[in-house]
């Protein structure tokens, strides 16, 4: 990955502040199912295998697309599954406060490599390692993939998540932010005016392999920054995925296997 794309991250903002509430009031006297049916509505963004969200005003089975296995690694390259028309590649990007990532960023020279030891026996995984460094109001280490290359952007209308496994190495942060840039958050997209407050979600990994689901319609924003501010992603231009760690000072070893699209319509 080239030092032209990766030079955006060196001006990201993060907030650490999240607001996770969830507020059920009964107005009337409703039927047991009902009842459960409204908690299923409440239930947070990340569905764990079996599963089924609900989106918009019907359910989808967020279930796995013949097409859309974006990545697995057992090629042992950094380029991503090519097919249904992406052809982009793995990297990683860190901040210019002095924290510290391995594989080397793309901005600095570095190109990025698969890790033997994936979910479930597979040969392979993406793994990031390094340092937050503290200091400044702007630090991460991250490690993500584009869509298509040249960078830029990617219609995945037809889907309606993504899923993928995860985990963190012994003694790192569990602490990731999932983001995913689209045409209003990444500066590619010619949109935004305060750029890469992407889409995504919170994960709190451990050192035992995950299965996360994500809805795109669960996606949201970090709350107050950014400019535009959408309602919901343009999962009809698409940047990528990334997984970022924000915690100032924290070493982190993050792990992640088999991303695919899923739901398809």
């Amino acid at each position: 990955m080239g030092a032209a794309h990766l030079s955006q991250f060196a001006r990201l903002r993060y907030s650490a502040r999240v607001k996770n509430y969830s507020r059920f009031r009964q107005v009337f006297p409703i039927s047991s199912t009902l009842t459960t049916l409204a908690a299923l509505l409440l239930l947070p963004a990340c569905i764990m295998p079996g599963q089924t969200p609900a989106l918009g005003n019907r359910a989808v089975a967020l279930d796995s697309c013949e097409d859309g296995l974006i990545d697995n690694g057992e090629d042992g390259n950094n380029q991503v599954l090519v097919r249904d028309g992406r052809t982009g590649y793995w990297y990683t990007y860190v901040d210019e406060a002095g924290s510290s990532v391995v594989p080397e960023a793309g901005s600095r020279g570095g190109t990025f490599s698969m890790s033997p030891g994936g979910a479930n026996g597979s040969k392979y995984a993406a793994n990031v390692k390094g340092k937050v460094a503290t200091g400044s109001d702007v630090v991460f280490g991250a490690v993500g993939l584009n869509f298509v290359d040249p960078k830029g952007p990617y219609d995945a209308s037809r889907y309606n998540g993504l899923a993928f496994w995860a985990r963190k190495g012994a003694g790192s942060v569990g602490k990731v932010r999932l983001k995913v840039p689209d045409v209003s958050t990444d500066p590619e997209g010619g949109v935004c005016r305060e750029c890469f407050n992407d889409f995504g979600m919170d994960l709190n990994l451990t050192e035992s392999w995950q299965h996360f689901v994500f809805p795109f319609k669960k996606m949201k924003q970090m709350p107050d920054w950014g400019s535009p501010r959408r309602h919901s992603i343009d999962k009809s231009k698409l940047y990528g995925i990334q997984w970022q760690v924000n915690v100032p000072g924290a070493a982190f070893d993050i792990w992640v296997d088999h991303v695919e699209f899923v739901g398809c319509e």
